[in-house]
């Protein structure tokens, strides 16, 4: 991955209205070959908005942006030949079976050769099941297909609009060992997602907030520098008791509850010893207090926050 040559999509000032509600404001960044860009944010921060502008789905109300050297504005039509793309409700044939669909979606692409269907669908471990209807298919296989007719025209960048969405953490993993494959064979891919664990995965990360870009770079990096202050982990009781205390607490930036214990952002400057002594001051029974590693879930509410 190199950020020297030229970037494979270019956002500048990529803005979407729909009324008088903005979907995306002025959202600028770029993504360049090799790289793995997640795209993070809750439903409806706009992921889904920008994904459709740059395959030139939906013209932007302000801006503009390069797919592959393409303008999304007056270039769209030579955009999607180039590119894959998978959708949230991915279009499968359910009374097709694993190699129909993808024999017609090879053909869709313009992809007359047999054995590149042989080989994605061993590459993407579907060469068993290639004889099974895709409507039994669980949900992660079908996503594996959804994937698999995508990159059978061998684009060099691929959109993931939530591929795992509605799967559990271990099929999800496997999808996400089956992206780093396809970059390893020169592809790109732009992936949003709205699992914040999953987001750590990808090599840079952009975080969405009601169509706003606030930050994007390497997830060690947003760590680093996103957050105002040190994470903490805190077990006290009774819990919700310390949840209110630490809240009013001046050098406190966030509380949340973290299952058994509290999650907690202060000022740099507070030490552990002080959190300590004034939970206990206010009555509470303070069973440790540890400093935490960071995760991208408090780089988000940070700046979702700020």
């Amino acid at each position: 991955m190199s950020t020297a040559s030229q970037p494979m999509i270019r956002a500048q000032n990529l803005t979407r209205r729909f009324g008088d509600f903005v979907a995306v404001d002025r959202v600028s960044f770029e993504v360049y070959p090799g790289e793995i860009v997640g795209y993070l944010g809750p439903n409806g921060s706009g992921k889904t908005t920008t994904i459709r502008m740059l395959l030139g789905l939906l013209l932007p109300s302000e801006g503009d942006a390069w797919v592959l050297g393409y303008s999304v504005r007056t270039q769209a039509e030579a955009i999607r030949p180039r590119v894959g793309y998978m959708s949230q409700k991915f279009a499968l044939y359910d009374e097709l079976t694993v190699w129909e669909n993808m024999t017609f979606y090879a053909g869709v692409y313009g992809v007359r050769d047999r054995g590149r269907v042989a080989q994605v669908a061993r590459a993407l471990d579907l060469w068993s099941i290639r004889h099974l209807q895709a409507g039994v298919l669980p949900v992660g296989w079908r996503q594996r297909l959804a994937l698999a007719t995508a990159v059978l025209h061998r684009p060099r960048l691929i959109f993931l609009d939530e591929p795992t969405s509605g799967v559990d953490p271990p099929t999800r993993r496997a999808f996400w060992d089956l992206m780093y494959r396809l970059v390893d064979e020169g592809m790109t891919i732009f992936v949003t997602t709205h699992y914040m664990d999953e987001a750590e995965y990808c090599h840079r990360v952009g975080i969405m907030h009601r169509g706003r870009l606030l930050a994007i770079d390497t997830p060690s990096r947003l760590k680093e520098q996103a957050l105002p202050g040190k994470v903490w982990d805190v077990w006290a009781r009774p819990l919700l008791n310390a949840l209110a205390t630490l809240e009013a607490h001046d050098e406190v930036l966030r509380a949340v509850l973290a299952r058994d214990h509290l999650r907690v952002l202060t000022r740099p400057s507070l030490q552990a010893s002080h959190l300590r002594r004034w939970l206990r001051a206010q009555g509470l029974e303070v069973r440790q207090v540890q400093p935490a590693e960071p995760s991208l879930e408090d780089v988000f509410l940070a700046l979702a926050q700020e």
